[in-house]
C-alpha cells in the first residue's frame, strides 16, 4: 500500500495559477488546464465544457504564452453546418462560406488582443504573427498533406470529428508538436455521432492514464452571468 501511495506521489506537482498572455484563471479547473497546457512534458491535451467555460481561450492564450517553443501555432475546426444544411448553399465564394465558422476562432483571439493597450508589443505581437503565418486559423479540412513538426496544434469543436478524424490528426504529430482538442460532447452538431461514438469521447476514453496525455473538464461558465444561466436552463 505504501509503495503504491509513493509511486503516485511522483506523478503529483503543486500548481500555481499563473498569468497567461493576460488571461488570467477563474477557477480551480481552469487553473489546471493552464498547467497542462503549458507542461513540455504533455504533448496531447484534451478539454471538455459546455459553451463559456474558456476551453478555447485557455488554448489560445497558452499558445501564445509558449509560442517562443514552437514555429507555429495552428488553430482550426471541422466545419459541420448547423441543421444539416450544406454550406454549398451559403452565398458567396469559399472564403464567405467559411467565415462564419471561422468567426468564433476570431473572437477568442481578439479577446486575448484587448488584455492590452493597441500600442503594447503583445497587442502588436499578435498581428504581426497573423501577418507572417507563424498564426493560422483554418477549417480543419486545410490540414490535409501538412507536416506536425514543432507546431502548437489546437483543434476546436472536437466533439464533431469521428474517432479515425481524430486518430488520424494525432498521428501527424511530428517532433516537438503539441496538439490539443476542445469540445463539449453534449453540442454534437455531426449528424452521425452523439455522446459516446464522437472522436473527442473515444479519445478521452483511449488516452486514459497515458503520461504524454492530460484531460480537463471545465464545470464553471465564466463568459458571463448570463451565458451561465442560459447553458444550465436551456
Amino acid at each position: 500500500m505504501l509503495a503504491n501511495l509513493d509511486q503516485d506521489m511522483e506523478f503529483l506537482h503543486k500548481v500555481d495559477k499563473n498569468v497567461i498572455y493576460g488571461i488570467t484563471p477563474r477557477n480551480a479547473e481552469q487553473t489546471f488546464a493552464v498547467d497542462a497546457l503549458t507542461n513540455d512534458n504533455i504533448s496531447l491535451v484534451s478539454m471538455t465544457g459546455k459553451a463559456g467555460t474558456g476551453k478555447t481561450l485557455l488554448a489560445l492564450a497558452a499558445a501564445l504564452h509558449v509560442r517562443k517553443h514552437y514555429r507555429q501555432i495552428y488553430i482550426a475546426r471541422p466545419i459541420v453546418p448547423l441543421s444539416n444544411k450544406d454550406i454549398g448553399y451559403l452565398p458567396g465564394d469559399v472564403e464567405s462560406k467559411l467565415a462564419p465558422y471561422m468567426q468564433p476562432l476570431w473572437d477568442n483571439l481578439k479577446v486575448i488582443q484587448d488584455q492590452f493597450p493597441e500600442t503594447d508589443k503583445h497587442y502588436q505581437l499578435i498581428d504581426n504573427m497573423l501577418k507572417d503565418e507563424k498564426l493560422v486559423i483554418e477549417p480543419l479540412s486545410y490540414i490535409r498533406g501538412r507536416s506536425l513538426q514543432r507546431i502548437f496544434f489546437i483543434v476546436d469543436e472536437a466533439q464533431n470529428l469521428t474517432p479515425h478524424e481524430i486518430k488520424t490528426i494525432i498521428t501527424r504529430a511530428g517532433e516537438g508538436a503539441k496538439i490539443v482538442f476542445t469540445g463539449d460532447i453534449y453540442q454534437i452538431d455531426h449528424p452521425y455521432l452523439d455522446g459516446q461514438s464522437n472522436g473527442l469521447s473515444y479519445l478521452i476514453d483511449r488516452f486514459k492514464g497515458q503520461k504524454l496525455y492530460a484531460h480537463i473538464n471545465l464545470e464553471k461558465g465564466e463568459r458571463s452571468e448570463l451565458a451561465e444561466l442560459a447553458s444550465n436552463l436551456l
